[in-house]
């Protein structure tokens, strides 16, 4: 695949248009609800107006899903930059990696025509996702299960990367990529932590009344050297390289994975993923210093999905989620679970739009509302018939809230053969402006369908 197949879609001032100019500086996309916004689509467009595209958070539990033409592709851990050939991608030390993973992507892309080389750089500092933090995810989430009374209070990708971050706090047991590069020292570690990963994890096993066959170290040893083999040629010092390239005037974009209602510190805890993954955690998951970067757009879906348990307020558990989810695909880009959908969440969003310091929105699944007779966004909370001040801490205070809606005019015809502003049905063009003036920042791109020639921009 070509450059110029990569910029099919785009056309000449589109960047100006929506205020990304050559001197704007910096700038990060990130999702404000429970992720699936479309976050891929909005990086894959925006990556031509910047020199490095840098993932700083997450790990294969995360997808995003980019349509270019016919093709569709679904990226785990590589930067959606991916897609374009001028673009160095940048993994950071934030990220957890699954080194099979890993490897398994860049083989897909490379069968399909992406160049993967010089533009993949992966931070030394990476933690490592290892077998034993699958089987860790999966036990635990039974145990949970049990202590719930049949049910995992919490809901888990089982891709171990919760139990690899808790490795990374507890330090002692950790990996990181640097280690994979030194297979001696490596073997020495590994000795020790499996042995015991081994006693903790047979005895939850025991437990759970599972069978539980201890883990091999040396295939595990073995694994990671063949892994080391295959992914040296992309690691380096993130933090250098990042500072370095600011430092030269080059121009960085930021892809959060997840979204800020899944922060591990600001999102609906603890139904949450494992790292802060609004745009707070660029700066831990770079290296970069404060302030770095300028701009942040907040993806916000114009109704609202999650997967997994927890709280949440505007689902429609109903025919119309059921109709909602089918024209929206909403199925897990990683996993395949269908997601819970509902109406748009206001009040969420003005809360993430916050934490994010979102300073631009854009707007997906529009497409999906078309042919509803009615839209409702919710707009506030009620707790014991009194409205909510603020965005509730307390999972349980969340999950007993109920919505307060705005009803709007539905949207008559389709939307995804709109290419401009003015083509969209006036009552689009209201249920955006709605959106606008109550999260209090603009509405700079709309998506009418997934592909990248399917983005409007809306007149300033």
């Amino acid at each position: 695949m070509n450059s110029e197949t990569v910029t099919d879609g785009l056309e000449s001032g589109f960047f100006e248009s929506i205020g990304l100019t050559r001197m704007a500086g910096h700038c990060a996309v990130s999702g404000l609800q429970w992720g699936d916004e479309g976050k891929g689509q909005i990086v894959d467009v925006l990556t031509h107006a910047y020199d490095f595209v840098v993932r700083y958070n997450g790990g294969a539990n995360a997808g995003h899903s980019v349509y270019i033409g016919d093709q569709k592709f679904a990226l785990h851990l590589i930067p959606s930059g991916i897609l374009n050939p001028d673009v160095v991608n940048v993994v950071g030390n934030g990220v957890v990696i699954d080194p099979a993973a890993m490897i398994e992507e860049i083989t897909e892309l490379r069968n399909r025509g992406i160049e993967v080389g010089d533009n993949l750089r992966i931070s030394e500092r990476a933690h490592v996702v290892l077998p034993y933090h699958k089987v860790q995810d999966a036990l635990y989430d039974q145990a949970m299960a049990q202590a719930w009374d049949g049910t995992s209070p919490i809901g888990t990708t089982g891709r171990g990367i919760g139990p690899c971050y808790a490795d990374k706090a507890l330090r002692s047991t950790a990996v990181r990529i640097a280690d994979l590069l030194r297979p001696d020292e490596l073997s020495s570690k590994l000795n020790r932590i499996v042995a015991v990963k081994n006693a903790m994890l047979g005895a939850l096993a025991q437990a759970c009344g599972c069978v539980f066959e201890p883990l091999d170290v040396r295939r595990i040893h073995d694994d990671c050297v063949n892994h080391a083999n295959a992914l040296s040629q992309y690691v380096c010092d993130s933090h250098a390289l990042l500072n370095q390239a600011v430092t030269q005037g080059k121009r960085l974009l930021f892809e959060g994975a997840n979204a800020a209602l899944l922060d591990i510190d600001h999102g609906t805890y603890p139904y949450v993923t494992s790292s802060s993954c609004s745009s707070l955690g660029i700066y831990p998951g770079t290296g970069l210093p404060g302030g770095t970067v300028g701009q942040v757009i907040g993806i916000v879906k114009l109704y609202t999905s999650r997967v997994g348990g927890g709280p949440f307020p505007t689902e429609l558990d109903n025919e119309l989620g059921d109709q909602i989810r089918e024209a929206g695909g909403e199925y897990g880009t990683t996993t395949g679970r269908p997601r819970r959908c509902g109406w748009l969440d206001l009040h969420a969003v003005r809360y993430t739009s916050q934490i994010c310091g979102a300073t631009a929105l854009g707007c997906t699944g529009l497409s999906v509302l078309a042919g509803l007779d009615t839209l409702q966004i919710c707009v506030g909370y009620e707790h014991l018939g009194k409205r909510v001040e603020g965005f509730p801490a307390d999972a349980g205070v969340l999950a007993e809230v109920q919505p307060v809606y705005e009803t709007l005019q539905g949207i008559g015809s389709p939307v995804s053969e709109c290419t401009h502003w003015n083509q969209l049905p006036q009552a689009a063009r209201d249920y955006l402006r709605f959106v606008e003036d109550f999260v209090g920042v603009p509405v700079r791109m709309v998506c009418v369908g997934k592909r990248r020639d399917q983005i409007i921009v809306k007149p300033s």
